[in-house]
């Protein structure tokens, strides 16, 4: 069996706003969402600036009493489920429940509840520790938080594959669809990890800009002067319904999903292939499921993180795929105004790449002022650009060398 899957409604949280509209509006504009943090006293720190979601009132989505139960990042991905499921149009019913899935992934999960329930427990011992601590926390609790109030009982799972993982559960959820386990999914992720233990992480690693001085210039993805990735937060959901089922309900369709491709680097535990191997292979594997040729493509949302190593080998990967067609694509980051924001940022871009089909344009990468020689490949520069684009491939690659890509096409009968 393999039935066809598109989809039905987008849901967004980040940086650039809380919601579909506000983030895609902003991001059509060429505005940057990165600022001074604002969580903590960043004052110490090498890195000063993030992708912060701001005027995010959790309860808007939760009950005043739940939201102690919830880390940040689950609130998110209840927010984003929840602007998905208006944007579809779908009330799940008991008699349908069974056939309604949720896959939700996170890199990191409640990074906040974990720090704060440790500062409890060294300051006041273990009986100060939350009750709600571990089900606050731990990453598979934003499927499940979201399937209770959905009412949706078919398939629900939660990946962990690092900054693919929620690129990874869109692609398990079309799988899902695809195979007959379900009809409609909730499928995406969300991320919540500007706190002082994952800020200073990462800076400590190496792998963020320290251009604090000026926050919304410090994201440049293929840019000779990049020097690191700025860490975002939020949560990208989409709705993939099969296609008779859509049909049947005269839901809105964004795009048609019909590819994904999943491959490992198995080289080494942060840094890319060199050759770009892992990633030509995968969005070939995105490709040749979708039953199409390179030259179809349109379109790449790339992983572009603004880091040495991930551009440079993400255009090599690209061109060693596409041949000579990689030189007539259209390419962008749009992590250059979002930030990057880790195991959310595949379901966000497959928001991003589902509303590109649908809206005919072409999200910018900004900050792209001096180029790179080795990234001489069409990133949009600066501002947006108008299609046509029929067909969309959005990358998604994470340490370890978890590498995946999904492609969207306009959607026709």
């Amino acid at each position: 069996m393999s039935r066809r899957v598109v989809v039905t409604g987008v849901g967004l949280v980040s940086s650039l706003g809380v919601g579909t509209s506000e983030t895609w509006d902003a991001l059509c504009a060429g505005k940057s969402g990165i600022a001074p943090i604002t969580r903590f006293d960043a004052s110490a720190y090498t890195v000063r600036i993030a992708g912060e979601v701001r005027d995010f009132d959790p309860l808007v989505f939760v009950a005043k009493k739940d939201v102690k139960k919830m880390d940040v990042f689950i609130q998110y991905a209840i927010a984003a489920a929840e602007f998905a499921r208006a944007d579809a149009g779908l009330e799940v019913t008991p008699e349908m429940a069974s056939r309604v899935g949720v896959f939700l992934a996170s890199g990191i999960g409640g990074f906040s509840t974990i720090e704060r329930e440790h500062r409890a427990l060294l300051n006041g011992g273990p009986r100060k520790i939350s009750p709600f601590f571990i089900p606050a926390s731990i990453i598979n609790l934003a499927a499940g938080q979201v399937s209770i109030r959905l009412g949706a009982k078919g398939p629900n799972s939660a990946t962990c594959t690092a900054c693919s993982a929620s690129a990874h559960a869109v692609g398990d959820a079309f799988e899902a669809i695809r195979r007959g386990a379900a009809d409609v999914m909730v499928a995406g992720g969300s991320e919540a990890a500007i706190t002082p233990l994952g800020v200073g992480g990462f800076a400590a690693m190496r792998a963020l800009s320290t251009r604090n001085d000026e926050p919304t210039r410090a994201c440049r993805p293929f840019d000779r002067d990049r020097d690191g990735f700025i860490i975002g937060e939020g949560a990208g959901v989409i709705i993939l319904e099969e296609h008779d089922w859509a049909v049947r309900r005269g839901a809105p369709v964004y795009a048609e999903l019909v590819g994904y491709g999943m491959s490992a680097d198995a080289f080494h535990v942060t840094a890319p292939a060199e050759d770009g191997n892992g990633a030509q292979r995968v969005m070939r594997a995105a490709i040749d499921q979708a039953g199409i040729t390179p030259d179809q493509v349109d379109y790449i949302n790339a992983h572009g993180t603004s880091t040495p190593f991930n551009d440079r080998i993400e255009t090599l990967a690209i061109k060693r795929c596409f041949g000579d067609h990689a030189h007539k694509l259209a390419i962008s980051s749009t992590k250059s105004m979002s930030g990057h924001t880790l195991g959310a940022a595949g379901g966000i871009e497959a928001g991003i790449a589902a509303l590109t089909v649908r809206e005919q344009v072409i999200a910018p990468t900004v900050n792209l002022e001096n180029p790179d020689p080795d990234c001489d490949l069409d990133y949009t520069p600066h501002v947006l650009r108008q299609g046509p684009i029929r067909t969309a491939m959005s990358n998604s690659f994470g340490f370890g060398g978890h590498n995946a890509s999904l492609i969207f096409k306009e959607f026709r009968e």
